[in-house]
């Protein structure tokens, strides 16, 4: 028998199909999961991660990120908490996750650290495993929506997230380069093999707002993310600016204050999983 692909559909083997899903801790209460994912690095997953948790807390929901760029953790610095610690449960083998200002629930490998600059050279199984101990070692309160933020591409922690997640579906994030169908192709290809619907695409990076006329400057060329989101059959859920308030805020640790209407239809879309 060869490693197992994961892919029911196309396996010639007779063994029985396995749930490979972990519980949560048994005082976590949470509805909806998240994945934000993109086929290569430096798009903005982050960022879209951020903005969304925000958004939907704005709106009423109680919502939380898993950080789960385990080498790479960026969403603490984004609110401001990157000096804090995770505290543990008295009483229980847990964590309390950290809340910002607004009240989200932050997990990162970051609240772990004695310095948040020490690098965590880890190879992938342990990489995955931290992953996992973050949904099962952590409370989390009454969490309506849980936003996975995922390291690029299809290797340990995107397959872990997959097959261990009670994923309600994905969000891809892109760019309008030409490498976009490449990036948008291969987390399409991830999500369908592992069965996991795609909720839409986020396109950031998508233009720059001349400020005195409001023409939008498309940088990196025209975007075909229209095409080839039709090509997949998913809807284009945001084209998010490049703007220069959106950084400051990010790089001052204050995403929660931000108001992006760009993405108002993919909190729409989120939202609607609890209707």
């Amino acid at each position: 028998m060869g490693e197992c692909s994961h892919d029911c559909s196309s396996c010639g083997e007779k063994c029985e199909k396995r749930d490979f899903h972990v519980d949560l801790h048994k005082g976590s209460s949470v509805k909806k999961v998240i994945g934000i994912v993109s086929g290569k690095g430096g798009v903005g997953k982050s960022l879209v991660t951020s903005l969304l948790a925000s958004r939907v807390n704005k709106d009423g929901f109680k919502s939380a990120i898993l950080d789960a760029d385990i080498t790479g953790p960026s969403i603490p610095e984004s609110f401001g908490v990157g000096e804090e610690r995770a505290t543990a449960v008295e009483g229980e083998d847990a964590l309390n996750p950290v809340v910002t200002q607004s009240g989200i629930q932050l997990m990162s490998m970051n609240f772990l650290l004695e310095n948040e600059n020490d690098p965590v050279i880890w190879r992938g199984p342990v990489i995955a495993g931290a992953v996992k101990q973050f949904w099962t070692d952590v409370i989390w309160h009454d969490v309506d929506f849980m936003f996975v933020d995922m390291p690029p591409g299809t290797g340990d922690v995107p397959l872990t997230v997959f097959q261990s997640l009670p994923l309600d579906g994905i969000i891809i994030v892109s760019s309008p380069q030409q490498l976009v169908r490449v990036i948008v192709e291969k987390a399409v290809n991830m999500a369908n093999m592992m069965n996991i619907p795609i909720l839409g695409i986020v396109e950031n990076m998508s233009y720059v707002k001349c400020p005195d006329c409001g023409e939008h400057i498309t940088v990196f060329g025209k975007s075909n993310i229209d095409k080839i989101a039709e090509s997949f059959n998913l809807p284009v859920l945001a084209r998010l600016p490049m703007e220069e308030e959106t950084s400051k805020a990010v790089d001052a640790g204050d995403v929660e204050s931000l108001n992006i209407p760009e993405l108002d239809e993919a909190a729409k879309k989120v939202e609607s999983l609890l209707k």
